[in-house]
């Protein structure tokens, strides 16, 4: 496996987490790529909490920052989501300077890649299919859900 595929095993079983708590599955890491093993690069886990918490900016990326706490290193990690970043989430990137970001999927959900790309964040995509897979599920199982966190 390679390490990019690890990092999005961890955001995955991120994911799992949420949507087994009846969340919509979204799950991130933050990831220091210069650091030892696995381990020791993971700097902040998260999920999506917004059903579970009431917290409409509680999605999957803005809680992995939340747990990453107060830094000034943000400039050298990597955001890895389960995920195409909505536009809160890619602000959020965006303000705090994160250079890469890692996407497990953009086919049930476009985010802001755009704006992203042309702020200069590069984007990597892995077409995850566990990741598409757990979306779409979330999305036929809990349609009313998913429509009111992307405001439809």
């Amino acid at each position: 496996m390679d390490q990019y595929s690890a990092w999005m095993a961890e955001a995955l079983a991120q994911a799992q987490k949420s949507y087994s708590e009846g969340g919509l599955p979204i799950g991130a890491v933050l990831v220091d790529p210069a650091a030892g093993t696995l381990g020791q690069q993971i700097v902040a886990r998260g999920y999506n909490r917004r059903v579970q918490t009431g917290d409409p900016t509680s999605h999957g990326e803005t809680d992995c920052l939340r747990n990453a706490g107060r830094r000034r290193d943000w400039h050298r990690l990597t955001l890895v989501t389960t995920l195409s970043p909505c536009i809160m989430c890619s602000g959020t990137a965006l303000l705090y300077k994160i250079p890469r970001i890692i996407i497990g999927e953009n086919e049930n959900f476009m985010g802001a890649e755009d704006l992203l790309r042309e702020r200069g964040v590069e984007l990597v995509h892995l077409d995850d299919p566990g990741c598409k897979a757990l979306m779409a599920r979330f999305q036929r199982e809990h349609p009313d859900v998913w429509n009111e966190d992307i405001g439809e």
